[in-house]
């Protein structure tokens, strides 16, 4: 039986505002909606999503809607659409074809936008969806680099000023939804879906919870095709998980953490409490999880023929110490792709140090890394590319010719040029929609 599908329509100011992250601690946020992070969106697969946005900043900005496969003139970059200014109203228009954990933050000024608030959630859901638990969750993760005073800090002289552009922005203000080492309550016995999106500028996040066992089912793109149990997740800025946690035991307090992860920058990486999980009574559970939650068709082959390289790297610049580099240039324009043709491509890091690499528009399989196939299928818009490595990824390009972009999700790093904007372009024959039988969840 197919659902009715409707519009949802969600008005977002953004602007300034005192915000406050822990009992007595503010600071001078910007956001959506005078709140960190912004308005939870949600809508149904199919949906049509209207978003008014009205920039009350004291600068122009824009919305990305990270993962969403829309048309390109709704992609919130300044290659498709005119920034809007102070005072003025945008209306963003799309259907949401996929189900799963998205977001959306600002594509201006990111390094000060997003650090300072500028994002939210959106949580699309399938009507198919057979996961039942007792409790569903969002948490986004997020730091900040605040002073004494609880004021944006920002490095004054030359030799900090590169290291935080070599390791990206690395805050020690660390958020869950805006709020400082917050307590979440539970009950004993409940199995909950906790959709963990990581909004950082350069936090990677390798989530903990006490060592106990808990089960990956979804990824960027949505559902994988069984649940994985794992004890802990690297979550890299730009990426979304959902996992299944629980039953826990009645007075149980676990702690969020985020494991040491040396992503070999200047940091020293260390371990983190995030929040804290107080488990009260036990409550009986209606969680059901299904081992099979759906297929997702292989695009190519383990050996497929590449058709793109893209190298990324650091190089030395005069003004900035260092820049980062696609294919040996800055802010680069890629070569175009046609409608319905495969690609893949390998992405190298050439570079000592992570990168975590976002495709706009579009979900990819990762075919191999360093050689070696991954361990399960999963749709994928972000990918943690490890130093000296190769990563083979696969996308359909489908119908919605126009501009779109591929960039490292540190912020700092796509500022300094890590990033390329390529054309997605028609043959002038009428295109099938390739990709909707991929991201069909019936099955």
């Amino acid at each position: 039986m197919k659902t009715k599908t409707k519009i949802v329509e969600y008005h977002l100011e953004a602007s300034a505002f005192s915000w406050e992250i822990s009992s007595g601690k503010t600071i001078e946020a910007w956001g959506f909606n005078k709140q960190v992070p912004g308005p939870e969106l949600r809508a149904k697969a199919g949906d049509t999503v209207i978003v008014k946005l009205t920039n009350n900043l004291s600068e122009q900005t824009l919305i990305h809607w990270h993962g969403i496969r829309l048309a390109a003139g709704m992609d919130g970059t300044d290659a498709v659409q005119k920034p809007i200014l102070p005072g003025e109203t945008f209306e963003y228009r799309f259907i949401v074809p996929d189900a799963g954990t998205f977001w959306y933050h600002s594509h201006a000024n990111e390094t000060v936008q997003m650090e300072k608030g500028m994002y939210g959630a959106l949580i699309v859901e399938d009507t198919a969806d057979e996961i039942i638990t007792d409790a569903e969750r969002v948490f986004i993760i997020d730091d900040m680099k605040l002073d004494a005073n609880g004021a944006f800090t920002k490095p004054r002289w030359f030799i900090p000023r590169v290291v935080e552009r070599h390791d990206g922005r690395q805050g020690n203000t660390l958020l869950i939804n805006g709020k400082e080492n917050p307590t979440i309550q539970m009950l004993a016995g409940q199995r909950e879906r906790w959709r963990f999106i990581n909004a950082s500028s350069a936090h990677y996040f390798d989530l903990n919870l006490a060592g106990k066992e808990f089960s990956i089912v979804g990824t960027d793109g949505g559902l994988l095709e069984s649940p994985r149990p794992v004890r802990s997740q690297l979550i890299t800025p730009g990426e979304r998980f959902d996992i299944i946690v629980g039953p826990f035991e009645e007075g149980d307090i676990v702690f969020m953490e985020s494991l040491a992860y040396n992503r070999m920058t200047f940091l020293k990486p260390r371990r983190e409490k995030f929040a804290t999980i107080q488990v009260g009574h036990r409550a009986p559970s209606i969680a059901q999880v299904p081992n099979t939650l759906r297929a997702i068709p292989q695009l190519a082959a383990f050996h497929a023929e590449i058709n793109r390289r893209i190298v990324l790297s650091v190089g030395p610049s005069l003004k900035d110490g260092m820049d980062f580099l696609i294919n040996g240039s800055v802010h680069v324009n890629d070569k175009p792709v046609k409608v319905g043709e495969l690609q893949v491509w390998e992405i190298v890091n050439a570079s000592l140090m992570d990168h975590p690499f976002h495709l706009h528009g579009f979900f990819f399989q990762v075919l191999e890394e360093n050689g070696k196939q991954p361990d399960f299928a999963s749709w994928k818009d972000t990918i943690n590319l490890k130093p000296r490595s190769a990563t083979k990824i696969a996308w359909m390009p489908d119908n919605r010719p126009g501009t779109w972009m591929y960039h490292c999700h540190i912020l700092e790093h796509h500022q300094a040029g890590m990033m390329a904007n390529f054309e997605v372009v028609a043959d002038g024959m009428p295109v099938r929609e390739i990709m909707s039988h991929a991201h069909k969840h019936h099955h």
